[in-house]
């Protein structure tokens, strides 16, 4: 496969990587109190992440051209549109599990960091196997187009987070309080340690996001195999997770319509990289960038379009779990009144 190619100094990767981790840091210090964040301090927050990414853009376009930026900018406009995505399974998840507001930043905070990790292992390991082993390309291209259908066409399946394999393995290995306490992941309860609901809830967030890691890390690859550009776009686009999900919180009942974007998205990309490995070759970058865009930009206007006479409030949880303090249920079968209103539009790998 032909891409890119341009020498990136360790220390570039260095500088990234520590910068990366000192936003996180900001972002850990900024919200130590774990008090419930609202709209406007979401959106203030949302916009400098989305400034930052926007921004190393401009310095890929100052160090290396046009053309790598523009390729940046695709990766990362495709990463922040199914960025959407996750928001959708979070709020489900903290819906079922009934989690106060108050805890669910620290839980977003570990599950960004566990983002980037998966992220990071499954970019080497894609972008290897692309460039050495051809037909890899279709594999992944296949995956791909298969996982836009899904989303398109299996919007209504329910999705019960307790179902999930990793959480009933976490639960049968550690010892686990069916309560919170407090934001603690571990507690002990008459001097056992044990793990509290919400690091159950933890374990749940991270093995939903582990399946996104890998089809949003291969619609990336399909646009270029360059580690390092797949990397800051994929690192850019999840810093500001957290923000975006109470950011959209409100909102989510009306995207009625965004996980057809997210599928045609989805398709495109595995095209992209079937047609990269024929004597078509890579479809040009500001054609994939107007695809991005223009499919975000209808299927968002078209959802809110359909749904301006409906309330954009509440996101589907009840109003006892968006109070401050201890929720209920044992994390197995919680009360019927803590079930979400509605199911996700990613139903891949049931979490």
């Amino acid at each position: 496969m032909n891409d890119l190619s341009f020498a990136v100094p360790l220390w570039v990767w260095a500088a990234v990587t520590v910068g990366i981790g000192v936003m996180l840091a900001v972002d850990l210090i900024a919200h130590r109190d774990n008090h419930v964040i609202g709209f406007r301090e979401a959106a203030i927050w949302s916009s400098i992440w989305i400034a930052t990414g926007l921004g190393f853009g401009l310095i890929l376009l100052l160090w290396q051209g046009a053309e790598v930026s523009s390729t940046y900018y695709a990766g990362y406009l495709i990463e922040k549109a199914l960025s959407i995505d996750n928001v959708f399974v979070f709020a489900l998840v903290f819906s079922f599990f009934a989690v106060p507001d108050s805890y669910q930043h620290k839980v977003l905070f570990w599950g960004v960091i566990g983002a980037l990790a998966f992220r990071l292992v499954f970019i080497f390991i894609g972008a290897e196997l692309l460039q050495v082993f051809f037909w890899t390309a279709y594999l992944f291209g296949a995956f791909l187009i298969w996982t836009g259908w899904k989303m398109a066409f299996s919007k209504d399946e329910e999705v019960h987070p307790d179902r999930n394999p990793v959480v009933r393995l976490v639960k049968r290995i550690i010892p686990t309080d069916p309560t919170f306490h407090g934001v603690k992941f571990f507690t002990h309860i008459n001097g056992r340690r044990v793990a509290t609901l919400l690091f159950v809830v933890l374990v749940a967030v991270e093995a939903t996001d582990l399946i996104f890691a890998v089809d949003s890390v291969a619609a990336v690859l399909a646009i270029t195999t360059n580690t390092f550009l797949v990397w800051t776009a994929n690192a850019f686009a999840v810093l500001g997770l957290r923000s975006l999900y109470f950011c959209l919180a409100g909102l989510l009942r009306r995207f009625r319509y965004l996980h057809y974007g997210l599928a045609v998205l989805l398709a495109f990309a595995g095209v992209k990289l079937i047609l990269s490995e024929t004597p078509v070759g890579k479809l040009p970058i500001p054609l994939t960038l107007g695809v991005i865009a223009v499919t975000i930009t209808v299927s968002i206007t078209w959802s809110l379009i359909a749904t301006r006479n409906q309330p954009a409030e509440g996101d589907g949880r009840p109003a006892e779990t968006r109070a401050n303090g201890t929720a209920g249920g044992d994390g197995e079968s919680p009360p019927t009144s803590h079930q979400p209103a509605a199911t996700s539009s990613h139903d891949k790998g049931t979490p």
